[in-house]
């Protein structure tokens, strides 16, 4: 039996969130103990395993600031982060023994984690460089990220070990820091299928859709990045190519987290509902934040297609969650999805925009017989290659070869 601690700066309900969840989950089925301590953790945006007591979680330092007038997030993320790492080693780890410490998304915290008792060992996981997350900036801004950027790379390095979401992420990761000499292994992630096995219930979403409606479905935050408004842009065009009576049958669901304590996610949901309302579709677009499980369960079993839009995303787990829905899906020819998703077999990766979104998206909405084979198709490559057991057996084996290294 092994110890380990996660240590993650937000549990809310993102693909990041879910994939340390279910590491937890999949240690926890080896018969491991394991635990979180976060930043922040609120019992209405988390996922249920982190609220009923599945997994134990404690928050230390929320009452530091996220942002000195709504700048400096970078800095103030790290601050918050180095404050759980001299938690975990002045009182954690003297309190209890911890075998392994799964760290993620923020590196600086590694070196504090490093005077711990007992000397655990670090896995780091890396979804993505944080420094090529930020926007762009001016003269001030890069002079404010130089030093972040460079303690970034250096206390990635000090990790015993580091893995990464994808083939695609691996390569950013090389070409980001030079000059780490480490090669991060791939650890794809996986779905606990055990949840989407579970009989979906009617909520009180389900009567707000539209009866016999083909449904095509988007499920990503509410970021500019996830490049939503492109769902829109096609349900326009698709508007004005097809007959009335086709466009009838037709509806969009927008899902996606939604945090009122993040500035981008108001702004761009009203973004959103006022493009669709200037383009005079507001009636043919629902509009969900921050759905609960049971009613993202429906959304996965009701619709038809689901759509994915974000550019060079690192991974991805929501095309992996359609396909084992039995879903095709459309997805932005970039990132995680070219190695997910098999083009015409399981679904279509397309270029970002309308015209290449409206053409598979109108060839599935006329053949129904298309949509149940690549469905059938795209649920057998996640069994084969994306299981929770593979990620399980993968996962256990990491940290029984970092346990057993004598570095």
């Amino acid at each position: 039996m092994v110890r380990v601690l996660f240590l993650h700066p937000d549990l809310g309900i993102g693909g990041a969130e879910r994939l340390v969840v279910d590491a937890a989950l999949a240690l926890q089925s080896r018969g491991h103990v394991v635990s979180f301590l976060t930043n922040h953790h609120d019992e209405s945006h988390c996922f249920e395993e982190t609220r009923n007591g599945t997994i134990a979680v404690k928050t230390v330092g929320d009452w530091l600031p996220r942002s000195i007038f709504g700048k400096f997030r970078a800095f103030c993320a790290y601050l918050r982060m180095i404050y759980a790492a001299f938690y975990t080693v002045l009182v954690v780890s003297q309190n209890e023994k911890i075998d392994a410490i799964f760290c993620d998304q923020i590196s600086l915290g590694i070196p504090v984690l490093r005077l711990a008792k007992n000397s655990p060992k670090i896995l780091f996981y890396c979804h993505f460089p944080d420094q090529l997350q930020t926007k762009p900036g001016g003269f001030l801004k890069s002079i404010y990220r130089a030093p972040l950027n460079f303690l970034e790379e250096k206390t990635t390095g000090q990790a015993d070990r580091v893995l990464v979401n994808s083939k695609f992420t691996r390569r950013v990761f090389k070409s980001t820091f030079r000059s780490l000499s480490l090669d991060p292994d791939v650890l794809y992630p996986s779905l606990n299928t055990k949840f989407f096995d579970t009989p979906p219930q009617d909520d009180e979403v389900s009567c707000k859709i539209p009866s016999k409606s083909f449904i095509f479905l988007s499920i990503n935050r509410y970021e500019r990045k996830k490049n939503l408004s492109l769902a829109i842009d096609t349900f326009r065009d698709i508007a004005a190519t097809v007959s009335a009576t086709e466009f009838d049958k037709m509806h969009l669901i927008l899902a996606g987290g939604y945090d009122t304590r993040v500035s981008e996610n108001v702004e761009h949901f009203q973004e959103l509902q006022s493009l669709a309302q200037r383009y005079k579709i507001l009636d043919k677009v629902t509009f969900l934040r921050s759905p609960k499980d049971n009613t993202k369960l429906w959304l996965l079993n009701t619709a038809h297609v689901l759509l994915y839009t974000p550019e060079n995303e690192h991974f991805g787990i929501v095309p992996l969650e359609g396909m084992y829905m039995a879903k095709p899906v459309i997805a932005v020819n970039s990132g995680g999805p070219m190695e997910t998703i098999v083009d015409e077999s399981t679904g279509f990766l397309c270029q970002p925009t309308p015209g290449d979104f409206r053409k598979p998206m109108l060839k599935l909405f006329r053949d129904p017989k298309l949509i149940e084979s690549m469905g059938q198709m795209g649920r057998k490559r996640v069994q084969q290659k994306f299981s929770f057991e593979a990620f399980t057996s993968s996962l256990n084996q990491i940290i029984e070869e970092l346990l057993q290294d004598p570095k």
